[in-house]
């Protein structure tokens, strides 16, 4: 029922920033909690934020707090992670995720969420 479509990540350099975005289409439940996952190369899929579908509560992973921050600009269907001070390490397939209207947004478990964009390749160079 809905579609995430995560336009372009990007390729920088270490202590860079960039932000992603995700847009969604389609009708489903307006009470949907929605994050970010990522995967790198040779490593398990790794939670990275999550955000309630009011946006009053967040959960970061302790990796990324301080660094990243999620927001939700509901006039478009969108959210956003903004990366800052990129490692290396972080180099990744980033995904966006929604869930059904369950609003989860403290569940960390790949399985929990519903709805995947199709990936964001973001490469960090040292």
């Amino acid at each position: 029922q809905l579609q995430l479509v995560e336009p372009g990540g990007g390729l920088l350099q270490a202590g860079g920033p960039l932000r992603l975005s995700c847009a969604g289409s389609g009708r489903i439940s307006s009470m949907n909690a929605t994050g970010w996952f990522r995967h790198a190369p040779g490593m398990e899929r790794e939670f990275v934020v999550a955000i309630s579908w009011s946006g009053g509560s967040t959960y970061y992973a302790d990796s990324v707090k301080g660094r990243f921050t999620i927001s939700r600009e509901y006039a478009k269907s969108t959210v956003y992670l903004q990366m800052d001070t990129l490692k290396p390490e972080e180099t990744a397939v980033y995904y966006c995720v929604v869930d059904r209207g369950r609003n989860e947004w403290w569940r960390r478990e790949p399985g929990y969420w519903d709805y995947w964009g199709q990936g964001t390749q973001v490469t960090v160079s040292s």
